[in-house]
């Protein structure tokens, strides 16, 4: 998961998250029903899928793709700039997953998820019907991710350790993919894209949430920022076809995306 600021934000603690809600509803394990709960506790502890095939030889990264120079993953010792007490503030992050329309029983992906800051919330709108697969390269982003999902009782997640080439999803299941921040780290376009195209279910879209680089007030370093026009540019001839936009966050551009000739 990435996000650099031009300036250094203090990090703050994992218990702020806690005090920062993302959004007003959220039910706890003792606010459902009986049958509900018995069914979230009936569900597998949450365990990191590490089934990585190292057979598979992985490309050397690019540096640039189609005239954009490719920014460096954000580091795991990082992860404490993701909740940050000024997130919501600076991004209004509320705003952000009510844009995403999220429905009850769906399967979403969130693609870099780093520690699971907008992973909690994408399970808890799905509920205990749907499922949250969380993918991100750093095992040790998803260790922390698992430990607070546990201490929420969330246990609609799926956890899977990704590749530089691929997130690892299961084929025409996903209705969402959800990269915050993330696409513009994409060492291997391409094969990321073309994975991600193959796991969208009938109608399953992929949104990426990149800051305006259109924008200079955006306090962004211009490498982790993107255009609308350079997001088409890569992600049009990589087979998808852009469904609707969303411009009323403070930072960020929200562009959904589906499959070409997959409606």
């Amino acid at each position: 998961m990435s996000h650099s600021l031009a300036f250094h934000v203090r990090l703050v603690s994992q218990t702020v998250i806690c005090a920062v809600c993302l959004c007003a509803p959220s039910q706890s394990a003792d606010d459902v029903s009986p049958s509900k709960k018995s069914e979230r506790l009936s569900r597998p502890p949450l365990t990191i899928d590490l089934r990585i095939d190292r057979s598979v030889e992985i490309p050397p990264p690019r540096t640039h793709y189609m005239g954009r120079e490719i920014a460096q993953t954000m580091h795991y010792t990082g992860a404490p700039w993701l909740v940050r007490e000024s997130r919501q503030r600076e991004e209004d992050c509320r705003l952000l997953l009510e844009a995403l329309q999220i429905q009850p029983g769906q399967t979403i992906c969130d693609l870099g998820c780093g520690n699971g800051f907008y992973t909690l919330e994408l399970a808890r709108r799905v509920g205990p019907e749907g499922t949250v697969y969380a993918v991100d390269i750093q095992p040790q982003m998803l260790r922390l991710l698992v430990t607070r999902a546990r201490q929420e009782k969330l246990f609609n997640i799926k956890p899977i350790l990704g590749t530089f080439i691929d997130p690892r999803l299961p084929k025409e299941d996903v209705d969402l993919v959800f990269c915050v921040d993330v696409y513009h780290e994409f060492s291997h376009p391409e094969k990321m894209l073309t994975r991600i195209r193959e796991s969208l279910s009938d109608g399953g879209q992929i949104v990426l949430a990149e800051f305006r680089g259109e924008d200079a007030t955006v306090p962004i370093k211009p490498l982790h920022k993107m255009t609308k026009s350079q997001v088409k540019k890569e992600l049009e001839p990589n087979g998808f076809v852009l469904k609707r936009e969303f411009d009323e966050l403070p930072w960020q551009h929200l562009m959904f995306f589906g499959v070409q000739n997959k409606e």
